[in-house]
């Protein structure tokens, strides 16, 4: 099947495959738009079953990167790079440096940040290579944690203030006593979980890695469930912070909760999923306006601010989620949809 005729395919400017016989290294490379400027996006690792599967990640990423970049207010246009491989078993200093060449083959088209399966000491690697890396010079704080590169602090910390505005929203409430379930428990997910008990939040938790879940347990006094069972709990917040597509017509029959809100990218299955979301009235706060911390975060390292124009930057994400809300209410529309519309907006 060609690229063009490919599902997830939606006018992408530039896809490039890459295979490196000497260090193993197997990467695809996707530029969704560039209108607004070169094409932003994080690099990960992923143990994909297949180059199919990559490829549909990639597609979908670098799309939901345009759109994020837009919705966040940023001069930059939206890309993805995918390397298939198990970042904890396959990683190697050569398939880093075989993806800096990768990147740099592409003149700027694409630049490239920190994303799931990687660390700032790998993009380091890989900026030997390339100087369209971003994220590895980092100047600027937030929450007080380190300015090393690593834009999960600003990630979660977007994602905690979008998710406090939309249960203000959905329940006229604070956050003291209202339970979240969180899926995934990664640099996101756990900074996300500290967030939330820390405003007297009821944790439920799940995880591929026990040792996470084990970290949310003893220090957030987060409930452990199992992995199948996370749709099914009776809560108020359901927070994906994971792999995306898992709102499907199977998994969103089985949800009770009131509030959608999580890090993890492409939440939605389908597009037509956010209708039945708000069928069943819950308030779903569109994945890449809710989860924009990060980018922003790269975007302010990247230019002369400050760690409080980089925070208040962060917070706008829960004006630009009311503005949805109003907009997707007086619409009779889904919340996805209205995102989509103001995003193309600005990019188109």
């Amino acid at each position: 099947m060609s690229v063009f005729e490919h599902s997830e395919f939606d006018g992408h400017e530039h896809v490039a495959f890459y295979q490196d016989k000497i260090s193993g290294l197997k990467a695809i490379i996707a530029v969704h738009n560039s209108n607004l400027g070169s094409a932003l996006g994080g690099c990960r690792m992923w143990p994909y079953a297949s180059g199919e599967e990559a490829l549909r990640d990639v597609l979908r990423l670098s799309k939901g990167m345009t759109y994020k970049a837009a919705m966040a207010g940023l001069k930059q246009g939206g890309g993805k790079a995918v390397i298939i491989g198990n970042p904890r078993t396959e990683k190697t200093s050569d398939k880093l440096l075989a993806m800096g060449k990768f990147i740099d083959s592409l003149s700027g088209k694409y630049i490239s940040a920190e994303d799931s399966g990687l660390t700032v000491d790998d993009l380091k690697l890989m900026g030997k290579q390339t100087v369209h890396v971003s994220g590895i010079h980092a100047k600027y704080h937030i929450n007080s944690e380190p300015a090393d590169g690593n834009p999960a602090p600003s990630t979660a910390y977007g994602v905690y203030v979008g998710l406090k505005t939309t249960v203000e929203h959905a329940m006229n409430s604070e956050l003291k006593g209202v339970k979240i379930a969180i899926q995934g428990l990664g640099h996101v997910g756990l900074r996300l979980a500290k967030h939330l008990h820390q405003q007297g939040a009821i944790l439920y938790v799940t995880d591929i890695h026990p040792e996470n879940i084990e970290k949310a347990v003893s220090e957030f006094s987060a409930i452990a469930v199992s992995p199948q069972n996370i749709y099914d709990l009776d809560v108020d917040v359901f927070a994906p912070c994971a792999m995306g597509a898992i709102l499907d017509a199977e998994n969103i029959a089985k949800l009770k909760v009131k509030v959608i809100a999580g890090a993890a990218n492409n939440q939605l299955a389908k597009e037509e999923f956010g209708q039945l979301l708000a069928d069943k009235g819950i308030l779903y706060a569109p994945d890449y306006v809710i989860n924009a911390g990060g980018i922003i975060d790269i975007y302010h390292q990247s230019i002369s601010s400050s760690d409080k124009g980089l925070r208040d930057h962060i917070e706008k994400i829960s004006d630009t989620l009311v503005e949805i809300y109003r907009r997707a209410q007086s619409q009779g529309v889904a919340t996805n949809i209205v995102a989509n519309q103001i995003a193309e907006e600005r990019f188109g």
